[in-house]
């Protein structure tokens, strides 16, 4: 019986690196009934929304998904697809590991980390008042009365809401995933020397959670600018980092950076009873069309996917597969070449087409 999932292409060039993983998961010889579901920029302007009510439905239906980057505009516009998803499917932990592949320019080899981000409070809540609006002036003064600390007039607010549960819920995933997956210890990253009440409450919850599994797993905690420093440093000092949102979000663009780049940086989304995956990079709409990107970070998204289905033989074979031809560096695309003006550079379809001639050698 075949599983059915549900897959969104997403926009920009997402279906380009959607439909690469799409066939490298196809070639594995898992069957998969894909549900194509759309989203993003496009279905805004053809169906008047940018998440229908039918791409979460067919969530709920499946309880997994593969998704495409979805364009998130800067500053003005509607609101992130991405967060939009997590928040209503209640997936509240990212996974994201940065692991180092032979063949990928980078400072350092041999990283292993993974990246445990809280999905669904502080500043991603999306809790926003527009400066010189009268709710926001409202909220100011309430706001002065209450702390006795001054805000200018006309400022703009967001709200960053911690709570013990939601943070209770993080820390502890981030240990069972530690325990599941053969990692020795979790840092719970925060900024609790400022924040003393919503960071302090995430690193009290976790100190709390932390003697839970004493002598199963090392705990630390750090500070988070203090953390952006060692990571840079030491980075293999490291193993499972837990985090809330906003941190988990810029700590894993720097562990990206750290194993070569977004370009081979998958991500999870992970909630009780569904999952989505997608990689951590955006939808460039500027490669659009070009069948020119990298499609790794999609594919190693999609390991995580077979993984999380309980298909651990085709994970494997499909990463050995992704890691042999980054190793081999012959048929992969521009930015994982030595020089990027290589011409024999390939296409995104084409690195999908080597991936799985590799993969049936190695089935």
């Amino acid at each position: 019986m075949a599983y059915k999932i549900t897959l969104i292409p997403g926009d920009g060039i997402g279906p380009e690196v959607a439909l690469a993983a799409q066939r490298c998961v196809d070639a594995t010889g898992v069957k998969i009934e894909w549900e194509i579901e759309n989203a993003g920029e496009e279905t805004l302007k053809s169906q008047g929304s940018i998440l229908p009510d039918s791409v979460l439905d067919s969530i709920r239906r499946n309880k997994i998904a593969l998704k495409g980057p979805i364009i998130t505009p800067v500053g003005t516009g509607f609101r992130s697809v991405n967060v939009a998803i997590r928040q209503s499917l209640g997936l509240f932990a990212c996974v994201r590991p940065a692991k180092s592949y032979k063949g990928v320019k980078s400072k350092f080899d041999n990283i292993d980390l993974v990246i445990i981000r809280e999905n669904t409070e502080d500043l991603y809540a999306g809790i926003e008042f527009e400066a010189c609006k009268p709710y926001t002036e409202e909220l100011i003064s309430l706001i002065q009365k209450n702390s006795g600390k001054k805000i200018t007039k006309g400022s703009a607010i967001s709200i960053k809401p911690i709570s013990k549960e939601a943070s209770e819920r993080i820390v502890e995933y981030a240990f069972e995933y530690a325990l599941a997956n053969n990692r020795k210890k979790v840092t719970a990253v925060h900024k609790a020397n400022i924040m003393k009440f919503t960071d302090g409450l995430f690193l009290k919850t976790a100190i709390e959670v932390a003697k839970r599994y004493a002598n199963k797993i090392e705990f630390e905690n750090a500070i988070v600018d203090n953390m952006s420093m060692q990571l840079v440093q030491r980075p293999h000092n490291y193993d499972v980092i837990v985090l809330p949102n906003l941190y988990g979000d810029i700590i894993s663009d720097l562990c990206a950076g750290l194993i070569g780049g977004l370009g081979i940086a998958p991500g999870a989304n992970i909630g009780n009873d569904m999952a989505v995956f997608e990689a951590v990079h955006g939808s460039a709409p500027k490669y659009k069309g070009l069948n020119k990107v990298n499609p790794t970070a999609m594919i190693l998204s999609a390991v995580l996917m077979l993984k999380h289905m309980g298909e651990s033989k085709a994970a494997f074979a499909l990463e050995k597969a992704v890691k042999d031809i980054i190793s081999e560096g012959k048929y992969v695309t521009y930015d994982l070449k030595p020089d990027r003006n290589d011409p024999t550079a390939v296409g995104t379809q084409e690195m999908a087409d080597a991936v799985i001639k590799k993969l049936k050698k190695v089935r």
